[in-house]
C-alpha cells in the first residue's frame, strides 16, 4: 500500500490590525487553512495599528505573525507617511491624498515571497472596489496583473505551484463585509480602522477610513465598538 502524507494548506495573509484584513483573516482560517499572518511597520503615522495587528494574530490563533520594517515615509508623497501633510477629513474626489505609493505593490511582494518559502499557495489580502477610497492598487485588474507576475516570477510557479492572490472582500460592501465577520465571530473591539487613531487607538471618526467604517457597521445593523474621540 502506499503510505498517504496529509498536508496542510498554508496562506499568508496581509494583516493592517484593520477590520478588512481582520475579516480576510477570519474568512482564511474558515477555509481550513494554516494562517501566517504579515504585517509591516512603514513608517505610517497610526503605530496602534500595528498593536491591534498583534493583538488579533494572538486571538485568532495564527501560525506565525511576522512584522516587516520598512520605511516608506522616505519617499513620502502620502498623509499617512508624511507628517507635513494633514490628513483630510472631508470627502476626498479622486484618488486622495492618504494613498501610498505602491503601497500593496511592495506588501504583495513580500508576502510572495514568505508564501514561496513557507510553500504557501494562497496570498489574502483584504482589499475591496465597492466601498473604498479609490486607491488604484485596489482594483481587481491591479491584484490580476499581480498575481499574473507573481506566477511568472517565482521557482514554485514554475514548478507547478501557481500562486492564489485570494481577494474575498473585492466584491462586499463595508456593510457586507461588518456582517460576515460578526458571523465567522470576529472582535471588532481589536481592530483600529483610523488613519490617525491615538497611542491607545482612539479613532478620529472624521477621516475617509472612520467614515467608512461608522456607515458599514450602521448599514450592517451591528454596534461599532471602536472608541472615538
Amino acid at each position: 500500500m502506499k503510505s498517504s502524507v496529509m498536508t496542510t494548506k498554508k496562506a499568508v495573509v496581509l494583516l493592517s490590525g484593520g477590520l478588512d484584513s481582520t475579516t480576510a483573516l477570519a474568512m482564511a482560517k474558515a477555509s481550513g487553512a494554516e494562517c501566517y499572518a504579515l504585517s509591516f511597520n512603514y513608517g505610517q503615522r497610526c503605530s496602534a495599528e500595528l498593536a491591534a495587528a498583534e493583538r488579533i494574530a494572538k486571538s485568532m490563533g495564527v501560525a506565525a505573525h511576522q512584522v516587516v520594517n520598512i520605511d516608506m515615509g522616505k519617499i513620502g508623497g502620502s498623509a499617512l507617511t508624511d507628517d507635513s501633510i494633514d490628513v483630510p477629513e472631508d470627502e476626498p474626489e479622486g484618488i486622495p491624498i492618504t494613498y501610498v505609493p505602491a503601497r500593496n505593490t511592495v506588501f504583495l511582494s513580500f508576502a510572495l515571497g514568505w508564501a514561496e518559502v513557507l510553500g504557501a499557495q494562497d496570498i489574502y489580502i483584504g482589499v475591496s472596489a465597492v466601498d473604498y477610497s479609490g486607491y488604484p492598487d485596489c482594483r481587481p485588474e491591479f491584484i490580476a496583473a499581480f498575481e499574473n507576475m507573481a506566477n511568472l516570477a517565482t521557482k514554485a510557479a514554475v514548478e507547478g505551484e501557481p500562486i492564489r492572490i485570494q481577494t474575498p472582500l473585492m466584491q462586499l460592501s463595508k456593510a457586507q463585509t461588518v456582517q460576515a465577520g460578526v458571523a465567522l465571530g470576529v472582535d471588532y473591539g481589536l481592530t483600529v480602522s483610523c488613519y490617525q487613531a491615538d497611542d491607545i487607538g482612539r479613532a478620529c471618526g472624521k477621516c475617509d477610513s472612520c467614515r467608512l467604517r461608522i456607515k458599514g457597521f450602521e448599514d450592517a445593523g451591528q454596534v461599532d465598538p471602536t472608541l472615538y474621540l
